[in-house]
């Protein structure tokens, strides 16, 4: 299994220009929301919890952050779980109102994902690698957390494999 400094880099290499990460801000909750969404139906009581593939989802990606780092993957459960109660939310609701929330966002979100990409002028990391699926969110919370100078070394890392966050395409890209 790679290390959380390697799947990061590998993800950073398709997201160094600063309006595709800014992109990723917003495309990715609103994509991670949706499936929650979408996959929160069907589901069952067992033991008082209610079961549907979201959770089952979420309990596996869980596990998987916190193989990668205990720290942040206790984070992403919590950002999971506060997920999952939005998820459950929108699928009580009629089945109209749970299809546009979860088809509506998915698309928006997409579409936010792929103009970042546009400024980028790469392909998403997910095309390569299926793993990017998964990093994706991880990437835009270490993002966050690099913002406020928290995870100093693992920014050290992916800035010296992946490169310098820098605009990638227009006349800032021909200045530098």
């Amino acid at each position: 299994m790679k290390t959380l400094s390697e799947q990061l880099t590998m993800y950073a290499k398709y997201h160094r220009d600063p309006r595709n990460i800014a992109t990723h801000f917003v495309g990715i909750p609103m994509i991670v929301v949706a499936i929650a969404i979408l996959l929160a139906k069907p589901s069952f009581m067992v033991a008082g919890v209610l079961v549907s593939p979201a959770l089952l989802l979420v309990v596996g990606s869980s596990i998987y952050y916190l193989k990668l780092s205990l720290a942040l993957g206790v984070l992403m459960s919590v950002l999971f779980a506060l997920t999952i109660y939005v998820a459950n939310t929108v699928a009580a609701m009629s089945t109209q109102v749970w299809l546009a929330w979860g088809v509506g966002l998915f698309v928006i979100g997409w579409v936010v994902q792929f103009f970042g990409h546009y400024y980028e002028g790469k392909k998403p990391a997910f095309i390569d690698d299926l793993s990017g699926l998964l990093i994706g969110p991880l990437f835009v919370v270490c993002e966050l957390l690099f913002v406020f100078g928290m995870l100093p070394k693992t920014r050290e890392v992916i800035e010296r494999e992946a490169g310098e966050i820098r605009h990638q395409t227009g006349p800032q890209a021909k200045a530098s």
